[in-house]
């Protein structure tokens, strides 16, 4: 069965093959596979295969060669339970490309890149700030501020306002995302791909999940009805309202995939991208500012001599260690390996960040990657933080200022150390379908 497919562990009946890496996508499991099977391997998810890429040059060729080719989005067990291939993430063909259009034209029409989005985070950045300064200097912990700061931001957007730090409907929506979050790279996800049969009578981690997505659809669902109810679709304000606009746009029109189950699912999917990734970046950048008072100290003189360091926004930590699986629309071939309809592509984008042919350093936290040899600011071809191809993450422009505007706001403002008696700061990370630092503590003290 695995002929002419690029090599890997021998795959058993039913069970498959991803039993080699121990239903474990990590980065050890991925990088063990690359040096036993190559750069271009293939692992079996029961039945399906699935073809890993590892390193920078076997991601970027492999997603962006033939593009269109491997642009599918993964249609198993687990995603058509989720999301019955709706909305933006995960749909396909007609379904994505209307979705997709839709929403990069939306958020365009809402400030995406422009000075009205700048002014949201701004005001998010303020309001961070303030949550800071009132702490006067004692020991807490960034993660909730910081992922309401910017959820809020991705909140303006879609649904028109904002939610206060003590609403408690909007700590439970930030807890059912990370337990969605948590289930996505989780070795009981992929137990649960291998052996859907079974995945159903287990109780546990998917049937959490699949509450908590629930819960997340409700509440989508309660703020389109309020937003029907304001009847605001001649003068949208928001995504929903441009959405309820189109809907009625197109609501005679043949092949259209304007209806509410797409744009719950594209509102799921937009609070999702444009919130989890960037609180994750901003989580690690200040744990690291707590373990480098050096480099903090360079940012803050850069900061106060107006000059942007923009390159601190790069290599701050690999959050995200694979893609979302791809999925070949057609026969295809891939670096060289011919590869069938229905296989999916796995890219280990985490590889991208740490191949030591393309970073000097790729073990260590080294803002220097990204200065040429007199200090100015260059781009890196191997800095994949976004994938490529495709299927590129559609919030960039947005996701770099939120980061770039809320990380500088502090640390004008506040001067971060580790509390008192703290002897050591772990760097591991929390496993999952983003990488999120063990919970810590720090002071922000006034400058």
């Amino acid at each position: 069965k695995s002929r002419g497919f690029p090599p890997g562990p021998t795959p058993f009946p039913i069970i498959g093959s991803f039993w080699w890496i121990k239903f474990r996508a990590d980065h050890g499991s991925l990088e063990k596979l690359a040096k036993t099977y190559g750069n271009i391997c293939t692992l079996w998810l029961g039945h399906r295969p699935m073809v890993v890429l590892y390193g920078f040059q076997a991601v970027k060729k492999g997603l962006t060669t033939n593009s269109e080719d491997v642009s599918g989005r993964l249609q198993t067990y687990v995603f058509n339970k989720m999301a019955s291939g709706k909305g933006i993430l995960v749909s396909n063909g007609l379904i994505w490309k209307q979705q997709r259009h839709f929403g990069i034209g939306t958020l365009r029409k809402l400030g995406m890149g422009n000075k009205g989005m700048e002014r949201g985070i701004q005001t998010e950045a303020r309001y961070l700030v303030e949550f800071f300064r009132d702490k006067a200097g004692e020991a807490i912990d960034p993660s909730f501020p910081i992922v309401h700061a910017v959820s809020n931001v991705i909140c303006a957007v879609v649904f028109g306002h904002r939610f206060s730090l003590e609403d408690k409907t909007f700590r439970q929506l930030i807890e059912a995302f990370n337990c969605i979050v948590a289930f996505g790279n989780s070795q009981f996800y992929y137990i649960c791909e291998t052996f859907p049969w079974a995945a159903m009578c287990l109780p546990g981690p998917l049937h959490k999940t699949k509450l908590s997505w629930d819960f997340v659809r409700s509440f989508v669902r309660q703020e389109i009805k309020s937003h029907r109810e304001k009847g605001r679709i001649d003068e949208p304000e928001d995504f929903i309202d441009f959405y309820l606009k189109e809907l009625e746009k197109t609501k005679n029109v043949p092949n259209s995939t304007f209806d509410e189950d797409n744009m719950v699912q594209s509102v799921f999917d937009l609070f999702l991208g444009g919130s989890e990734t960037t609180a994750t970046t901003l989580r690690w950048a200040l744990l690291y500012m707590l373990i480098y008072p050096d480099i903090q100290e360079k940012v803050q003189e850069e900061l106060d001599a107006v000059l942007l360091p923009s390159h601190l926004i790069k290599k701050i930590s690999s959050i995200v260690l694979i893609t979302i699986p791809r999925e070949a629309v057609k026969d295809t071939t891939v670096l060289g390996y011919h590869v069938p309809k229905g296989t999916l592509i796995m890219a280990n984008i985490d590889s991208t960040l740490f191949d030591p042919a393309y970073w000097e350093t790729p073990h260590q936290f080294n803002p220097g990657h990204f200065l040429d040899k007199d200090g100015n600011f260059v781009t890196r071809e191997a800095f994949l933080a976004f994938s490529a191809g495709h299927r590129v993450c559609l919030g960039e422009v947005m996701a770099k200022m939120e980061f770039f505007i809320i990380f500088c706001s502090l640390l004008q403002k506040f001067k971060f150390t580790v509390p008192e008696g703290v002897k050591e700061i772990n760097t591991d990370f929390i496993f999952g379908s983003t990488m999120k630092p063990h919970p810590y503590k720090l002071c922000a003290v006034l400058r």
